[in-house]
């Protein structure tokens, strides 16, 4: 089993940049597949992106690409996602996810370990 917290979500100016953490417990981190999701007000949870145990693999949204990068230090039992030219459409809640498998999953159902969430707001 593994716990999951989130930090680094804040208000920040469209065009801005923002990291977001997510710390992991447990000595098994670089066995779980890991993954981003987001929920905006009124809409469902959506994939952002994830990356594979080694960190040699990582998937995106297109919506995300070429703007997000999702990165991983195993050493340290983190996930990151560093987010640059952030968009209005981009506020939301950012979750962090695992799976104990190695596949890259895209679906939430696919994942079996959350963290709570950490509120990243996009402003004009």
């Amino acid at each position: 089993q593994v716990q999951l917290v989130e930090s680094g979500g804040r208000l920040v100016q469209a065009g801005g940049s923002l990291r977001l953490s997510c710390a992991a417990s447990g000595r098994t981190f670089s066995s779980y597949t890991m993954g981003w999701f987001r929920q905006a007000p009124g809409k469902e949870r959506e994939f952002v992106a994830a990356i594979n145990q080694s960190g040699g693999k990582t998937n995106y949204v297109d919506s995300v690409k070429g703007r997000f990068t999702i990165s991983r230090d195993n050493a340290k039992n983190s996930v990151y996602l560093q987010m640059n030219s952030l968009k209005l459409e981009d506020t939301a809640v950012y979750y962090c996810a695992a799976r104990p498998y190695p596949r890259i999953a895209t679906t939430d159902k696919e994942y079996d370990y959350w963290g709570q969430g950490t509120q990243v707001t996009v402003s004009s």
